[in-house]
């Protein structure tokens, strides 16, 4: 038999190598994580690292939540814009650091804001005076016919003539100054009372003898807006007329302006009515606007009680009680 020569070797098979797991950028994430735990990463690499998909998602939601922050001026702008209050003098000024006001405040106000306790601004005020026409049975019934409104300097605002509802039987020349042909282009009524109306709202109102003027436009005024220079104690005085007695227009005028006004036959004329009851009202009116402030004031007090006699202010069964206790205390 021939010799059989046979090598064999004795050992432990090494193991299989194993293929990590993911893509290439992943194995390359993996490796530089195990580098920077065995701190095997030096400082420039580590900088230069890329960031995880955690990091990056936590600094964008950080960035969210910044845009979401309300602004320096406080509350969101959303919920301020076009919602400020009334008089409100719109956005703050930039500082000298450059900083920004509240954005959503409005800039522009509808008109200069006064200080409570004061009295009304002179872009409040207008004076007013109507003309009338006889119309109904006999013409006794007065009706619209011209209506004039002037502003505090005495500048027109509104000057028409008025067609009444009715036919007019007396136009009252002598007085009212009106004829037909003013009748001719004349508004109608209810046009006219919705142009008035508008102007006056929110004002406060001149006239004399007013409440002629406010039947003839089948309005009313509120009485904390109208002054009525008919009423004023303090004209009448200033004239040498009682302070209880309502005096004509063109008297107060004569005594008070020193001027000449309704005269002639060709009747009166309402922008020169009302621009003299402005300047009455204005001789006047420091100390007419303090006086009615004064009452206000009073009116808003509390009613006052004696200490002494808690009883008399209470009222039904108790009331009476203590009121019939204290007068058999009094010797």
């Amino acid at each position: 038999m021939s010799d059989l020569i046979l090598n064999v070797t004795f050992g432990v098979a090494a193991p299989a190598r194993r293929v990590p797991a993911g893509n290439r950028k992943h194995r390359k994430f993996v490796r530089r994580r195990l580098l920077e735990r065995k701190r095997a990463l030096g400082q420039k690499q580590r900088q230069s690292a890329p960031q995880s998909g955690g990091d990056r998602a936590r600094k964008r939601s950080c960035r969210v939540r910044k845009k979401k922050r309300p602004e320096a001026g406080g509350g969101k702008r959303e919920e301020h814009e076009g919602k400020d209050p009334t008089g409100s003098s719109g956005g703050s000024e930039p500082s000298a650091h450059g900083t920004k006001g509240t954005q959503g405040a409005k800039k522009t106000t509808k008109g200069p804001v006064r200080a409570p306790g004061l009295p009304p601004a002179p872009s409040k005020f207008v004076a007013i005076d109507c003309e009338m026409v006889g119309t109904g049975p006999g013409g006794r019934v007065s009706d619209l016919a011209r209506c004039s409104i002037v502003g505090y300097e005495g500048d027109v605002l509104y000057d028409r003539y008025v067609r009444p509802t009715e036919p007019i039987v007396d136009y009252r020349t002598r007085w009212s100054g009106i004829r037909k042909q003013h009748m001719a282009n004349a508004v109608p009524f209810c046009k006219a009372q919705r142009e008035i109306l508008k102007i006056l709202s929110g004002k406060v109102v001149i006239g004399h003898a007013i409440h002629n003027d406010f039947k003839a436009l089948k309005y009313s005024h509120p009485k904390v807006l109208t002054r009525d220079t008919s009423k004023i104690p303090l004209l009448n005085r200033k004239g040498g007329f009682p302070e209880n007695v309502s005096i004509s227009l063109k008297r107060l005028a004569k005594e008070v302006l020193h001027k000449d006004i309704q005269v002639g036959k060709s009747g009166h004329s309402s922008v020169e009515d009302a621009r003299t009851t402005m300047e009455l009202y204005k001789v006047v009116e420091a100390e007419w606007e303090q006086h009615l402030m004064l009452n206000s004031e009073q009116e808003c007090l509390p009613p006052q009680t004696n200490p002494d006699l808690t009883g008399v202010s209470e009222p039904g069964a108790h009331g009476k009680r203590n009121r019939m206790e204290q007068r058999q205390q009094v010797p």
